[in-house]
């Protein structure tokens, strides 16, 4: 079975999974295929402009022999999610939902080309932590920066996020380093992707299922910045028995449902410290005295730059 498949009871014939959306038209799998549906007119009521996502179980009704339509989203087990970028001043930030019901989120970077954003990385751990959803880092294009003195220093750094309790996977798809382990990562699991553009998801994904064929473009040289491969949110089937949610390159990742004096509580390494301050939970962990997790820096057990980034996300919108 379908590791997203197995959270529908068997007897359930009229519900399935989303796993393409594209224009008002979404794929859902069912037990005896897929369909083709659109929303109930409920639906377009509704105050989110998504209301169904990528790996979302749902309620259909026939139409036609291979048409649907989605008249119930049945309540989700997670949902990864960021802050929509805004547009103007005037405007305002909602939610913007990118997967739903997954295993594990897989933050994929790259080595080089496009430089690394350590930050951003970062923001895609909060705020699977805060859909409590494990997450897994998948570092690409080892083959760029081997035998070259950026080597270490990425490997050092990969070492406090692994520390810090995340698994980390190095890969190459030019020498195939690490791309078994990531196979068996996946298996058994839904795994959403996420990741700037040119970062080498598509390669990856390639790599590990050759049977997908997905198109790959190459990262300008104008700019050092990837160009969209992907375009939609879609959920692929791996050999292995896994799937992946693959998802658009995503520059700008906000934080969404995170309030600023909880932020600590999703960095698992302050996690203990939290509460145990002078101020207690009232503590901003900046200048504070008494400060139980900048003691905890200071004595080694919170890396400094992981530290640094929890003050940037908190200073940041």
């Amino acid at each position: 079975m379908k590791s997203y498949m197995k959270f529908i009871d068997a007897q359930s014939s009229d519900c399935g999974v989303v796993i393409r959306k594209t224009n008002n038209s979404y794929l859902v799998e069912t037990s005896g295929g897929t369909l083709s549906c659109t929303l109930a007119g409920r639906f377009k009521q509704g105050s989110r402009a998504d209301p169904v996502v990528i790996g979302d179980i749902v309620r259909w009704l026939a139409i036609g022999p291979e048409a649907g339509q989605i008249v119930e989203v049945l309540p989700q087990r997670n949902q990864l999610a960021r802050r929509s970028a805004v547009p103007m001043p005037t405007a305002h930030a909602h939610e913007q939902p990118i997967a739903a019901n997954v295993d594990q989120v897989v933050a994929v970077f790259a080595a080089a080309q496009p430089r690394l954003a350590w930050n951003l990385l970062d923001r895609y751990l909060v705020s699977a932590e805060a859909a409590r959803i494990p997450a897994l880092i998948c570092l690409t294009k080892l083959d760029l920066v081997e035998g070259r003195p950026e080597a270490a220093e990425i490997r050092a750094v990969m070492a406090e996020y692994q520390a810090s309790g995340y698994p980390v996977i190095l890969t190459s798809t030019v020498t195939g380093a690490g791309l078994s382990e990531l196979d068996a990562a996946l298996c058994d699991r839904l795994s959403v992707f996420v990741g700037k553009s040119g970062v080498g998801k598509t390669s990856l994904l390639n790599a590990i299922e050759p049977g997908l064929g997905l198109r790959v473009q190459a990262i300008s040289r104008s700019t050092g910045k990837g160009r969209h491969t992907t375009t939609h949110v879609e959920l692929f089937t791996l050999a292995s028995g896994g799937s992946i949610i693959d998802t658009p390159g995503i520059r700008e990742f906000g934080l969404w449902n995170v309030a600023e004096d909880d932020l600590a509580w999703f960095f698992p390494e302050m996690r203990p410290f939290v509460g145990t301050c002078k101020f207690g939970l009232d503590c901003q962990h900046d200048q504070e005295p008494g400060c139980a997790i900048r003691k905890a820096v200071g004595a080694g057990a919170i890396s400094p730059y992981r530290y640094q980034s929890y003050l940037k996300l908190k200073r940041e919108p």
